[in-house]
């Protein structure tokens, strides 16, 4: 599971099986059409997994998250996530 930042700020995550390969696709603009029209994209985060599809689940759950709790795991701040993971109604 990785995550690009493309060069307009927004992030893309995505999954694969050689990490090498597919951010060169999304550098040259043979990746998904969010990178393409986003060039070019830098690589900010990614996890490795033994098997393909535990990867897909991980960024499937990722790319449902806010763009702040996309951040923190970036920057290493996981103690930030259980906070960013709360309900706006339980934040009181």
């Amino acid at each position: 599971m990785y995550i690009l930042e493309c060069a307009d700020g927004t992030y893309y995550t995505g999954s694969t099986k050689n990490l090498e390969v597919r951010l060169a696709q999304h550098q040259s603009g043979l990746g998904a059409n969010h990178t393409k029209k986003r060039l070019p994209v830098k690589l900010v985060y990614f996890e490795e997994y033994l098997r393909i599809d535990d990867a897909y689940v991980r960024e499937k759950q990722v790319q449902g998250w806010n763009r702040k709790k996309k951040s923190a795991i970036i920057h290493q701040e996981a103690r930030k996530l259980p906070k960013l993971s709360m309900a706006y109604k339980d934040l009181e």
